[in-house]
Formats: C-alpha cells, structure tokens, sequence
C-alpha cells in the first residue's frame, strides 16, 4: 500500500467522521423523533446479526463506485448522525454522549468507520483515475480485496454489534429501538 493510499484513507476518514458529527448536531423535533423511532423499531425488529451485516453491507458497497460513491458515503454518513440525534432526543440518557464516542470507542463503530472510509476513499481514487484517463485495470485487484476487507469488517462487526446488543438487554438496558 503506498503513502498517498494511506493518506486517502484517513483524510475520507476524517471527512466521514466530521459528516456524522454535523448530522449529529441537527436539530430533531420530538414529533419527527417518535416517528423516526418508530420506522427505526420496525427496521430492528426480528434484526440479528446477519441482518445486521447485510444492511451495512447495502450501505459500503455503492461506496466503492467512482464518484458517486463520496457523495453517498457522506450523505450515509449525515444521515447516520441525524439518526443518532433522533435517537437522543427520544434516549435523554444519550444527551450527555458525544456523538462520535460511539464511532471511535465502540469496536464495530470503529470496524464500519474504517469499512465506509475505504470504500469512500477507493471511490475518490478511481474517480480521480478515470478523469485523468489512467487505464483501470491496475485498480481490479487492489478494489477487489479493499472489498474484501470491507465485507470482512463488516461480518465482523454485524456479529459483535449484535453480540453487544443482546449482553446489554440481559443486564436490563433498553437500547432505544431494541
């Protein structure tokens, strides 16, 4: 993997993560909260850990196409924190929770951050190819396993969310839409 790869990475990274933290800041009305959380609780209802991997995986995989991919990453990533300030304006125990603790400090938040950051980042980089006219088929197989290793995350993380999810209904926490 070269520097300037590397250097892509971190920078959609960092994109990615600061696109959640706005979304996060938006501001929900109690109103569009209860009927967010009702959509939310419909989506989780008999969800499990492959259910889990597989709408995370619907979501990662459009990243990697040139282009289009930046834009739906970040609208994802958006749209992801609006969610999580529907989620608190329902969960007040949530209020005090610095959006981006349960991106960085929960292991598969951090799993799908890292997923969404390749695949946002692979699409910069082959876009930024095509419209240079570079010829892509030096890009097949580096696309191909950052796939790979998107899947791979994502299955991991669809497993020990859900994992997580279930230890905390045994000890009697409610997790908003569970």
């Amino acid at each position: 993997m070269n520097k300037i790869r590397i250097i892509t990475f971190f920078i959609f990274l960092i994109i990615f993560a600061s696109a959640y933290q706005i979304g996060s800041f938006s501001t929900v009305g109690d109103e569009e909260a209860k009927m967010f959380m009702s959509e939310f609780e419909k989506l989780v209802l008999d969800i499990d850990a492959f259910g889990i991997f597989t709408h995370n995986t619907t979501i990662a995989l459009p990243m990697f196409i040139p282009g289009f991919g930046v834009a739906w990453g970040l609208f994802s990533a958006w749209s992801t924190g609006y969610a999580f300030a529907a989620i608190a304006t329902t969960a007040p125990i949530l209020a005090d929770v610095p959006p981006l603790t349960i991106l960085f400090l929960s292991p598969f938040g951090l799993m799908e951050l890292v997923a969404y950051s390749l695949g946002i980042s692979r699409s910069f980089i082959l876009i930024r190819a095509i419209t240079k006219k570079v010829n892509l088929t030096s890009f097949i197989k580096p696309t191909a396993i950052e796939i790979g290793v998107v899947i791979g995350l994502l299955l991991a993380g669809g497993y020990l969310e859900f994992y997580m999810i279930e230890l905390a209904q045994q000890e009697g926490f409610k997790l908003p839409g569970f």
